[in-house]
């Protein structure tokens, strides 16, 4: 069994690099046309030309900064006036930051949680409507961050942990429709993010590829009964198990250590 996105429209954010590209060609080379939404239109026009090319379905492309309030509804809006209806949404866009959290710029910081949780629940909201009358899947990207404290990438760890727990919720909500709901959990991934990020230090564990990734995204959307959520790669999923069998206290420590021990400085060492 696998998931029938032919002559379906599939709508992905964050896809003019990494993830969003690979997923944009996988959906493609099933027969789904697509709907293409980030910031770099110049890389959204050319993805869209290669798909065209490549697999002959349709593209839109909808350049759009996803920190902006409101966005979710003005893309549904715009879409709704070229007569296109979203059937899936792969909810990609996102970023981290990397440091101690007293010394983080706050418009970054906001920013960074508008893209992640609340752009994301909002796009959610307003395009579950038109998922729920069809078949097609809903895609989160949540992170190995999901699964415990993340000393040094604080509020990057905590809004993919909200974004685990909505989509799982959510997964059980959807129980009995047509649609699938599911929450993937990447470990480090040679995309853009750690150019984002500034830092590798952030990167624990071994590197999965973009393919790799959606190797697992896809093998898991095709199953008969999909899961709440995956993780993807074996040593990613061997840590992110053994959480569960370490204390709170413990599980921060050890995750702050393998993140580069990042400490707050104190008012007074500042000085």
């Amino acid at each position: 069994m696998s998931l029938d996105v032919a002559g379906t429209t599939i709508l992905i954010t964050g896809a003019s690099a990494g993830l969003g590209v690979e997923f944009a060609h996988r959906f493609a080379g099933r027969g789904a046309n697509l709907v293409l939404v980030a910031r770099r239109a110049d890389r959204l026009e050319a993805l869209a030309v290669d798909l065209r090319d490549t697999h002959g379905v349709t593209v839109t492309v909808l350049p759009a900064d996803l920190t902006q309030p409101d966005i979710a509804q003005a893309l549904r809006s715009d879409l709704a006036g070229r007569g296109i209806t979203v059937d899936s949404l792969i909810n990609n866009a996102g970023f981290g930051t990397h440091g101690a959290f007293n010394e983080e710029n706050l418009e970054q910081v906001r920013s960074e949680i508008q893209l992640n949780v609340t752009t994301l629940v909002e796009l959610t909201h307003t395009f579950l409507p038109d998922l729920l009358a069809g078949r097609g899947a809903l895609v989160n990207i949540a992170s190995t961050a999901s699964f415990q404290p993340t000393p040094g990438m604080a509020v990057y760890g905590a809004s993919k942990a909200f974004v685990l727990n909505f989509t799982e919720a959510l997964w059980a909500e959807a129980r009995g429709t047509g649609l699938t709901v599911l929450a993937v959990c990447p470990g480090p991934t040679r995309t853009e993010f750690f150019d984002v990020v500034g830092s590798e230090e952030a990167a624990v564990g071994r590197m999965q590829t973009a393919a790799q990734l959606v190797d697992t995204a896809f093998r898991t959307l095709d199953r008969r009964s999909a899961p709440p959520s995956v993780v993807s790669g074996l040593p990613n999923w061997v840590s992110s198990i053994s959480t569960r069998f370490a204390t709170r206290r413990l599980g921060a420590l050890i995750s702050g250590r393998l993140l580069g021990d990042i400490r707050m400085k104190s008012i007074l060492s500042a000085k």
